[in-house]
């Protein structure tokens, strides 16, 4: 397969974009290239590193100029920017940079200069509330200190209605308000059921709780529906696990004993080197039967494929150590096969889109828990010198059914 694919979108045609925003938001658009509103297909990038990249030395290039990664993928067809928030990361300066000076990347502040970004250049926005002061995922579902010391459930739920309400209020006050919400990240086996104190009432659904899941789940949808009510407008809500693999199984469990179904979305994350149980082409028939069963959107929320198994720094990667799906390569130009196809599939079964983790971790100065640098820098959409790729423009392919 070369390389230096050539794709679809090299044609001259151009599409308007369809995101309504304010007579003086910026739209960014190439007129030779093919763009998708929101509403037609969610061409969604997760862009919560960024803020920390630039801060520490990333920098972002397009046809050889310095740019804002923001604008480089509007121009290139994303219509959505995820971000997620964490309530109140302390260990960013506590224990990773050892100083009160740097900002809380990915608390509220943080995400609402991210948020602002997006909505200057005509993004909708996904706001991925972790509810945990770090990450949440299947293995990790940590209350936030300040939740610690609760005891009760009634004051669990009090306190998950208060904070996702009270949130969503801060961000309307600036304008800011998104367009979807994800009440959890990859909330497989549920919430707060990791490094709690004794007598925390845990919330895991692995261990049976689905009831209790349900109820703190419609507290969540009720903040969102309230804020949506108060300002007169409409904001989604998406209920976000991990691997399709159990997702059959996992939403017949939450519409039915835990009685959640007043939400839009089923989120899935799909990184199909490692969730390798629901095969590549098996995708489609997966997000159809969702979709027939269950009459909600279904979208990918996060995945990722690499074009690489070289670094560009001394920190482990993610990916490489798999062997590539066949027929897509770890080449700039499987990297975009792989995309076309996982959107086509998406698009085929009915989907309504896909969001693309963090395209922009770029290597650079940046530190985490483990390391500095990016454990992610093969699979993004920029070569090791900051360069889009080819692979970029996958958001503006020929896609049968849009």
């Amino acid at each position: 397969m070369n390389k230096w694919y050539s794709p679809a979108w090299l044609l001259p045609v151009a599409f308007s974009l369809m995101i309504s925003c304010k007579d003086n938001t910026e739209h960014p658009k190439d007129e030779t290239v093919r763009y998708y509103s929101y509403n037609q297909f969610c061409m969604g990038v997760d862009l919560s590193y960024v803020n920390q990249l630039e801060d520490f030395g990333a920098v972002y290039k397009d046809s050889g100029k310095v740019g804002d990664p923001y604008r480089i993928f509007r121009v290139h067809g994303a219509n959505l920017v995820r971000l997620r928030l964490w309530r109140n990361p302390t260990w960013i300066r506590d224990q990773v940079y050892k100083s009160d000076t740097v900002p809380l990347y990915s608390g509220l502040n943080d995400v609402k200069k991210s948020i602002r970004r997006a909505k200057n250049l005509g993004f909708a926005v996904c706001l991925d509330f972790h509810y945990s002061d770090i990450w949440a995922d299947p293995t990790r579902q940590t209350p936030p200190s300040a939740w610690a010391g609760i005891r009760d459930f009634t004051v669990l739920k009090d306190s998950f209605y208060a904070y996702t309400y009270s949130t969503l209020h801060n961000l309307a006050v600036e304008g800011l308000l998104p367009e979807m919400v994800q009440l959890g990240n990859e909330i497989n086996c549920g919430l707060f059921y990791t490094n709690t104190e004794q007598g925390f009432p845990s919330v895991n659904c692995c261990d049976g709780k689905w009831v209790q899941l349900g109820e703190l789940l419609n507290e969540g949808i009720r903040a969102v529906k309230n804020v949506s009510s108060e300002e007169g407008t409409s904001i989604e809500t998406a209920l976000h696990i991990a691997d399709p693999k159990n997702a059959q199984w996992w939403f017949e469990q939450i519409t039915g004993s835990a009685h959640v179904n007043d939400f839009d979305i089923i989120g899935l994350s799909y990184y199909p080197l490692w969730h390798t149980t629901v095969s590549f082409d098996n995708l489609a028939i997966v997000i159809r039967n969702l979709k027939n069963t269950f009459g909600k959107k279904i979208m990918i929320f996060e995945t990722a494929y690499p074009w690489t198994t070289e670094y560009a720094d001394t920190y482990s990667n993610a990916f490489g150590n798999q062997p590539p799906l066949p027929g897509y390569p770890f080449t700039a130009g499987g990297q975009y096969n792989f995309m076309v196809s996982l959107c086509q599939k998406v698009i085929s079964g009915g989907g309504s889109g896909v969001i693309y983790w963090e395209p922009a971790w770029i290597t650079s100065r940046m530190k985490d828990l483990w390391g500095t640098g990016s454990i992610w820098e093969n699979a993004t959409m920029f070569d090791f010198e900051g360069n889009t790729l080819p692979s970029i423009n996958y958001m503006n392919a020929n896609y049968k059914g849009l």
